[in-house]
């Protein structure tokens, strides 16, 4: 059951190259009781324990020199309730496997991220969304959830059993237990017909209010060092399908947002100085497109460029505002962004460590290529972010600390009261965990 980690030497490494971790030993459970046992004998050994999904996190939320749980024998299926339109997973089941299974089940998530190489438990431990004016993130459509709390115990949650614990622990940074399964709600599949079109930075952000109240999900890219933006809203349809064609795709989706793209950033980590000029070529690469198919086919896409990033969520109001100041900061600082800016949007929701808990929020994710030096940008812009309370993605970069995050969730003192009930010993501790809940 247990082996040495994978990489060179038993090193654990992130999908984004930036973050790695040697473990004292591997876990690859069958089972969640094999999955308990393993989080009894770790507590024996004096061993903390984390779980690592497929390491899409920017952040060392995963990283352990202790025991490291795989939950990739935990996959699949377990029960689809159609009565009451839920569907309950293993918590290994890469996003992938799971909207594909669906999908040939008749039935969809309502809203998801936009890629979905991350397993279920990784995702929504973490805060995963995607961009909705009605739907919030992944862990908002939890309706129950299963975990292996710190005395090897197996705790299942929802709205009427264990609430408090439901409240946290959907959203829950691998702190209070290692998840094993989730219910997610589901309905009926659907279409979406995606509109992707160019604008000029200031029209979106003269017109975002309109834009989002208008489209059921709307979100644009900036692309820094230029006016220029491409936008996207999916809204539902009542078809026909209309997708992509495969050969358009192959052009749009690989060639472009991936291979050309790939070439342009080597070429701008090579010679800095040229990255101005490939942004005016990039954001005006990708034309104007209407397409219509099933929601996974038109939420996510392929994303094979690596890249390290920080994203804020900031109250939906600030949100002009805060792009007004990025802009202003990037024109003036001399700095050289190959990547364009994402802004996506989330209705408030009721999970106590939300990036969205009880505020209506936008989300500004800010990119560098992998390899290139990000800390001058992202340490600029994360002023800008902080100075209107933004919240940031648990799985991305960033430097705050729970004294700061004490500030911008009113209920950050549940959630770290929940913690010491269910892990007084820390078993589930890392160094990440110590700055961002405290110790």
């Amino acid at each position: 059951m247990s082996s040495t980690a994978n990489g060179k030497n038993g090193t654990w490494r992130n999908w984004g190259g930036n973050v790695s971790a040697r473990p004292a030993r591997e876990v690859t459970p069958a089972s969640v009781d094999e999955l308990a046992a393993a989080v009894r004998r770790a507590a024996e050994d004096g061993l903390k324990v984390k779980a690592v999904g497929a390491g899409h996190s920017f952040t060392s939320i995963a990283a352990t020199d202790g025991v490291l749980i795989r939950p990739q024998l935990l996959t699949g299926i377990r029960h689809i309730d159609r009565e009451n339109m839920t569907v309950t997973v293993e918590a290994g089941t890469p996003l992938k496997r799971l909207n594909v299974a669906l999908a040939r089940e008749g039935l969809s998530l309502t809203n998801m991220g936009d890629i979905m190489e991350q397993t279920v438990s990784g995702a929504t431990s973490t805060g995963t969304h995607g961009t909705g004016r009605e739907s919030g993130s992944i862990a908002a459509q939890i309706k129950g959830l299963e975990l292996v709390t710190a005395d090897g115990s197996v705790l299942t949650c929802s709205e009427k059993e264990n609430p408090e614990v439901f409240a946290a622990a959907r959203i829950g940074l691998g702190a209070l237990g290692l998840v094993t399964a989730i219910t997610f709600a589901v309905e009926p599949v659907f279409l979406l017909t995606a509109r992707e079109e160019p604008m000029p930075f200031d029209r979106v952000l003269s017109d975002f209010e309109e834009l989002w109240a208008e489209n059921e999900h709307f979100e644009f890219y900036w692309f820094p060092h230029t006016g220029s933006t491409n936008t996207k809203r999916n809204n539902r349809s009542a078809g026909p399908e209309k997708p992509v064609p495969q050969f358009k795709s192959f052009i749009e989706d690989e060639f472009l947002s991936n291979g050309v793209f790939q070439v342009a950033n080597w070429v701008g980590r090579a010679v800095p100085a040229t990255i101005p000029a490939i942004a005016r070529i990039s954001s005006k690469a990708l034309s104007a497109r209407t397409y219509t198919d099933i929601p996974y086919k038109v939420f996510t896409s392929p994303r094979r460029v690596r890249f390290v990033e920080m994203e804020y969520a900031v109250p939906r109001a600030a949100v002009v505002e805060t792009l007004r100041e990025l802009k202003a900061m990037v024109d003036r600082s001399g700095l050289r962004v190959s990547f364009p800016v994402e802004v996506r949007t989330a209705p408030a929701d009721d999970i106590t460590l939300s990036t969205a808990s009880g505020r209506d929020s936008a989300y500004i994710a800010v990119h560098m290529f992998r390899g290139t030096p990000y800390q001058r940008y992202f340490t600029s812009a994360e002023r800008i972010f902080t100075a209107h309370e933004g919240r940031p993605h648990w799985g991305k970069i960033h430097t705050r600390d729970a004294e700061y995050f004490s500030r911008v969730y009113p209920r950050f003192g549940e959630f770290t009261a929940l913690r010491d009930r269910l892990d007084p010993d820390r078993l589930f501790q890392n160094d990440y965990l110590r700055r961002v809940l405290g110790a």
